[in-house]
């Protein structure tokens, strides 16, 4: 159950930590975490590089020591002081021996000195290199954000919702277009379009009727032919606009 919460936990402040780090705050940070290790560094080295100067020193004044005891033995020894020659030789013996370790200890101090300059330069030089990659680094992050800006700035400024008002307008507007269209023949379909199509037409056979009239007044057309004529078969003439009436 403890393993099950701990996931949980896990999952769900691993999360938010996640989308709430900054790379280019990271990066920064982490650079630096680095330059403040340069000086504790530097301060590690000079503690090696102080011992063997110290050593250095030491072998010095030992070296010395030793050229004053040997200068006193001698003069000793012309004086016929045997006694005190003795005294100076052992003197000079004890120097020699802590002459010698302090010579080994400084070749070991040496490369000591030289492996924590060694190490110094190439934590240097690593440094160098990170530095280099994390502006790398925060340079595209900067511009990824950038593009991410620009991205939402172009998104909203995107036609598309206007683009589908005015398609859902133009289907409305051809609806209502369709559904006026279809009273307009509805209405021209009914009974007083069709009287009034019919009226229309009985006007037309008055006035061809007229015309006839006219006409045969001033003699541009012969009379209609007499009853009798009808009687006996003749078939009587009509002119187009009076078939038409009759139709």
């Amino acid at each position: 159950m403890w393993e099950r919460l701990k996931r949980l936990f896990r999952s769900i402040f691993g999360g938010i930590i996640d989308a709430a780090e900054d790379p280019e705050l990271i990066l920064q940070q982490v650079i630096r975490d680095m330059r403040d290790q340069v000086p504790k560094l530097n301060e590690s080295v000079a503690q090696v590089m102080s011992n063997e100067k110290l050593l250095e020193r030491e072998v010095a004044t030992l070296e010395r020591e030793i050229t004053e005891l040997d200068s006193k033995i001698k003069a000793a020894i012309k004086m016929g002081r045997d006694d005190i020659a003795t005294t100076y030789i052992a003197s000079m013996q004890e120097k020699q021996n802590s002459l010698a370790r302090a010579k080994e200890q400084l070749v070991v101090a040496k490369k000591a000195s030289q492996q924590a300059i060694r190490f110094r330069d190439d934590y240097l030089l690593k440094m160098k290199r990170k530095q280099d990659e994390a502006m790398q680094l925060i340079s595209e992050s900067k511009r990824a954000r950038m593009q991410e800006q620009l991205a939402a700035t172009m998104a909203s400024f995107q036609v598309g919702d206007a683009a589908g008002s005015f398609d859902e307008m133009r289907e409305k507007i051809n609806r209502r277009a369709a559904a006026a269209e279809a009273r307009m023949e509805l209405s021209m379909s009914g009974v007083d379009s069709q009287m009034a199509q019919l009226e229309r037409e009985v006007y037309n056979v008055q006035a061809q009727d007229a015309l006839i009239a006219y006409k045969r007044q001033i003699g541009l057309i012969p009379d209609e032919p007499t009853a009798l004529s009808e009687s006996f078969g003749t078939e009587r003439t009509l002119g187009p606009a009076q078939k038409k009436a009759l139709e």
